[in-house]
């Protein structure tokens, strides 16, 4: 019987989240097992709230030579039984063999050698879910069902949005701004929900507060609170709001999971056959440039509940 098993997933955000149906998944296959995570910083106290781990490690992802010693040492006194390697990176392939020369843990990955090797040639065309559910199925896990968050709770009342609001969520990756639908076009968005009696809430990073203070100045009625939320916050705003429009990036992953209905904008930056959100009520816009993407088209897609 594995009584000790590690699951690795560092980020970005949009990933992380679409890793909780493989954690509880993990759980439910281990039930009595000690399982740890071996994370990042930024979703130590996410990762502490939910159900499936009974330790949170923690990956600073500096490459010195102390750093990566340290590592080794934390990796090989765990003695786990099996690890669950969902990052699948040149990194975490650095784990599998350092956890080595002795003898190693059954390892779910890409690895070579790995004891549940996740082989299919064509995973890097596969959408995540389906990719992570395959891997998965090879290490004796069948099913990766929707995950239950029924634990995810947080105090919203000092953020004071009344009770119907929509999420925008005018950030991406800042390297990537092709990914970004323009600022203009969501302030102009929001007035439109504020007239159906919705209050436009405005997320994402303190880096993007700029966008939810210009989204704030053009739409009285919107409320910006970007920089403002921990990531647990985050995901109960997205369970409760009315509706959530977005570019791709993690709260919109969020939302979209939660049962939020959610559109989400693509450009030709990224590919949403393969990372898409998937929720109950999603809908993906999708042009070449968002330039090309209309507010009405956008305002018509997103049916608030």
């Amino acid at each position: 019987m594995i009584d000790r098993v590690l699951v690795i997933k560092l980020g970005a955000l949009g990933d992380f989240i679409q890793a909780l149906g493989p954690m509880q998944a993990i759980r439910e296959a281990h039930p009595d097992a000690f399982i740890a995570l071996l994370t990042t910083a930024h979703f130590v106290d996410f990762a502490r709230a939910t159900p499936w781990f009974n330790e949170v490690l923690v990956d600073d992802r500096k490459r010195d030579i102390g750093s990566w010693w340290a590592l080794r040492r934390m990796l090989r006194a765990g003695n786990y039984g099996r690890v669950y390697d969902l990052q699948t990176s040149d990194r975490t392939g650095w784990y599998f063999r350092v956890m080595g020369p002795r003898r190693r843990p059954e390892w779910s990955g890409i690895v070579k050698g790995a004891s549940h090797r996740h082989d299919n040639p064509a995973r890097d065309r596969m959408h995540t879910l389906e990719r992570q559910a395959e891997q998965l199925a090879i290490a004796g896990i069948p099913s990766v069902p929707p995950p239950d968050l029924s634990w995810v709770t947080a105090n919203l009342n000092r953020f004071d949005l009344g009770q119907r609001y929509a999420m925008l969520v005018p950030g991406a990756s800042a390297h990537r701004p092709a990914k970004r639908w323009h600022i203009g076009r969501y302030a102009e968005l929001a007035r439109d929900i504020a007239s159906r009696g919705v209050r436009p809430v405005v997320v994402g990073t303190k880096e993007e507060h700029e966008l939810g203070r210009f989204i704030a100045v053009r739409c009285t009625d919107a409320r910006d609170i970007t920089g403002r939320t921990s990531l647990l916050e985050l995901f109960a705003l997205a369970r409760s709001a009315s509706g959530a429009v977005g570019n791709d990036s993690g709260p919109m992953h969020m939302a979209a999971m939660g049962g939020a209905p959610s559109v989400v904008l693509f450009s030709a930056e990224s590919d949403p056959a393969l990372c898409a959100p998937r929720g109950p009520r999603v809908t993906i816009l999708r042009r070449n440039e968002l330039t090309g993407l209309a507010v009405a088209e956008v305002a018509a897609a997103l049916r608030l509940r």
